[in-house]
């Protein structure tokens, strides 16, 4: 059975860091293309970043990049997003996501066959 939980949310002022964690289980995260997902009530899923299985350098959506790193720990099998220069517009909840073995992943939503329960982020101006 595939478990993905994340943590690490929380409420934070403009400009100031958050780390969130996924710890994975019935999944191995270097094997998977992993990402990492939000959104706002009423909004569709948006896209934040990917980390390839394979050694393919991380992609980002383009709100994200410079400010936003996602790496992995595959002793731990978790998978984590440093978020750096918050602002505002970035408050959703946040979900990580498995798409399927030996498959890079996607920006699109639908690639990924596991997602985990959201932590919310709130930046405040």
């Amino acid at each position: 059975q595939v478990r993905l939980a994340e943590s690490g949310g929380g409420t934070v002022q403009a400009g100031g860091s958050l780390r969130l964690s996924c710890a994975a289980s019935g999944v191995n995260v270097t094997e998977y293309g992993m990402g990492w997902f939000r959104q706002v009530s009423g909004k569709e899923r948006e896209f934040v970043a990917i980390i390839s299985w394979s050694y393919s350098p991380p992609y980002y959506a383009d709100s994200v990049k410079g400010r936003f790193t996602i790496s992995r720990d595959s002793a731990r099998n978790m998978v984590f997003l440093q978020m750096n220069s918050l602002k505002p517009e970035d408050t959703a909840v946040y979900y990580c996501a498995a798409a399927r073995p030996y498959y890079s992943g996607s920006p699109l939503a639908s690639s990924y066959a596991h997602w985990g329960q959201g932590t919310q982020v709130t930046v405040s101006s």
